[in-house]
């Protein structure tokens, strides 16, 4: 059976402001067509379909019209699981409705392992392939809070959980080729930081795994998957040099951390000989541009970028030595009436004088994040009176980061 494998489409998606459902179509559109020129017969979505639990009109429109092509160029089976961004209410509101389309979806973690089994049948309706279909598995779902309990045991018990289901998912599996009568592949699904995972800064994948907190080992899962297709890292990779054990990436870049980045689809033909692989490389439906150092290299950049005449949103690092307090309208100046449109520009002059005010030999490893808020209130004159409402929001969006439900999401 010929496999597309996907993740983390984040359709809704802003960058720095900016929507992007122009880019969800084009993509959604492109894979379309990479079904039929593949000849792909199963798409599986491991995660993350939406950039939060709701999603607007128009991303869930974009959502459904592609499901309801994907049979018309020649798909017959779609397996999608819920990420930590999803709603799983959300996702599985409709699939009873889905399934007449061989839609499968499982938005949250089954109270019986075997209900995670899709069975997929060949042409003449026989089984063909076994996906074990997980989706991300919640802290609540699979670990129970004791009192007392340290950062430590909590770490434990949150992988242990997610060891056993995968074991049992596996099982189930093995169980479930044995009452069909023959060996079929076991492609599994999952959504979740594998140790040694590799990001980027700023790439939507947020680090609120404290120290190894949420992170699972490569040997954690069962040696009956002859595939294991992921979601959840934006950075498409093998999971510990396995050419079977893959994160596909996000088909878009999140950020302009993924900027220069190769994006891909992952294709594998399943049968009873084994998995074969083939990374297929995702157009760049919108350039992203990062330009920085001191003016004189950021004007020399822009006016590069300038004279060819694509689309380009760029991020500026102004790094220079000068104070430039107008740097906004400087940079606005240099590329209206361009393709060029500046998303997000950051004056790294301004940062390091907020940070030396109070004392020039300090560095951010010799201060708190109360210290650093505190040198931004005094920089930018904060009255007194004003302060002490304004650390003790901050205080509760710092606890917020930590919170138990929270951990885990990205």
């Amino acid at each position: 059976m010929k496999i597309l494998h996907t993740s983390d489409w984040h359709i809704g998606r802003a960058l720095y402001g900016r929507k992007r459902y122009e880019e969800f179509e084009q993509f959604l559109e492109w894979l379309i067509g990479c079904i039929k020129d593949e000849g792909a017969e199963a798409l599986l979505v491991a995660g993350d379909v939406f950039d939060n639990g709701t999603p607007s009109n128009r991303a869930l429109e974009l959502y459904y019209r592609f499901l309801c092509r994907v049979a018309g160029a020649g798909c017959r089976h779609v397996v999608v699981t819920a990420g930590n961004h999803d709603s799983p209410s959300l996702l599985n509101a409709p699939r009873e409705v889905l399934r007449f389309l061989n839609v499968h979806v499982v938005g949250c973690m089954a109270e019986n392992a075997a209900d995670e089994l899709i069975v997929l049948d060949d042409v003449g309706g026989n089984p063909e392939l076994i996906v074990c279909a997980v989706p991300y598995l919640r802290d609540r779902d699979i670990r129970r809070a004791e009192a007392g309990e340290t950062f430590e045991d909590k770490g434990r018990k949150l992988v242990d959980g997610i060891r056993d289901h995968y074991r049992d998912v596996g099982a189930a599996a093995v169980a479930k080729c044995a009452e069909l009568g023959g060996k079929l592949p076991i492609v599994a699904m999952g959504h979740l930081f594998t140790s040694g995972g590799q990001t980027v800064e700023g790439d939507g994948v947020r680090e609120l795994y404290v120290g190894t907190l949420g992170q699972v080992r490569a040997e954690i899962f069962p040696d009956c998957f002859d595939y294991l297709a992921l979601g959840h890292l934006h950075v498409a990779q093998r999971v510990n040099r396995s050419d079977v054990h893959r994160y596909s990436g996000s088909p878009l870049p999140m950020s302009f951390g993924e900027t220069g980045q190769s994006k891909l689809v992952i294709a594998l033909n399943v049968d009873a000989n084994g998995v074969t692989v083939q990374e297929i490389a995702v157009p760049c439906f919108q350039r992203l541009a990062t330009v920085r150092g001191d003016w004189k290299l950021i004007t020399g950049q822009i006016a590069a970028l300038k004279k060819g005449d694509s689309s380009v949103w760029l991020e500026v690092i102004y790094e220079g030595a000068d104070v430039i307090a107008d740097l906004q309208d400087k940079l606005r100046g240099l590329v209206d009436g361009t393709a060029l449109e500046i998303l997000r520009a950051k004056n790294m002059r301004l940062v390091e004088r907020t940070l030396s005010r109070m004392a020039t030999e300090e560095t951010l490893d010799d201060l708190t994040v109360d210290d650093v808020f505190s040198r931004c209130l005094a920089a930018h004159e904060v009255p007194k009176e004003q302060q002490a409402e304004l650390v003790a929001v901050f205080h509760e969006a710092v606890a917020a980061l930590h919170e138990d439900t929270t951990v885990g999401e990205s």
